[in-house]
């Protein structure tokens, strides 16, 4: 069961202005990524549904989580069906993330008010998550659907639309001034935020830093 309500969800990730996405088979790690990001100031976490087994390692994740950093919202992205759905909801997850626009998906959110956000590359698509019951619609991927031009262009004739952007955003003032400058209520980050070589030498104190410049370099431009 979620442990923060939908609208909760929603209003610390406007705040927070960046969710990290991460995903690992290997919880040790995935804890010390997520503590990492923790002591970075991040408060909103997706873990990514992209590997075998990859439930049972949010299970253990979401569970330590919740004892060791209790103010951290922890949800699951990369979800493309609702039987998925509604396993992440049974394990605690307290927001779904998608790359796709799927109504079965909206009603096991909806059900459970469990804050949903689909991912969309058109004004059609976005207008349909709405109807939905999306809050916060994903734009995705970002620079190859239309960069911040598209979100800009989105939010004239539609400006109540919150969008996230995951793909081509960087943690870098130049890259994340363009997102925020065009509308965007907040960013994904992966890779940008968590190098493979960082991971595999275990120096997740980069991953803080990293973290903390963003949050600030976010702060100043919001």
């Amino acid at each position: 069961m979620a442990r923060f309500t939908r609208i909760e969800v929603v209003q610390k990730i406007q705040k927070a202005g960046i969710v990290p996405v991460f995903y690992h088979k290997d919880i040790d790690t995935c804890k010390n990524v997520v503590k990492a990001c923790y002591n970075g100031g991040i408060r909103v976490f997706e873990f990514t549904n992209r590997g075998d087994f990859a439930t049972l390692v949010f299970a253990a994740l979401n569970k330590w989580a919740a004892e060791e950093l209790p103010d951290l919202i922890m949800g699951v992205g990369s979800i493309v069906d609702e039987a998925t759905t509604a396993m992440y909801i049974a394990l605690g997850a307290n927001f779904i993330v998608s790359p796709v626009v799927d109504e079965g998906m909206a009603k096991v959110c909806n059900k459970r008010k469990i804050s949903w956000s689909p991912g969309c590359g058109s004004v059609t698509e976005i207008n349909k998550a709405h109807e939905l019951g999306s809050e916060i619609v994903k734009i995705f991927p970002g620079s190859q659907v239309g960069g911040p031009g598209f979100i800009k262009a989105v939010l004239g004739p539609m400006p109540w639309t919150s969008i996230m952007v995951t793909g081509g955003v960087k943690p870098e003032e130049e890259n994340l001034k363009a997102w925020f400058e065009a509308g965007a209520t907040c960013v994904g980050m992966g890779s940008q935020l968590f190098p493979k070589e960082k991971i595999q030498s275990g120096d997740f104190t980069f991953i803080t830093q990293k973290c903390a410049e963003a949050l600030e370099i976010v702060k100043k431009i919001k």
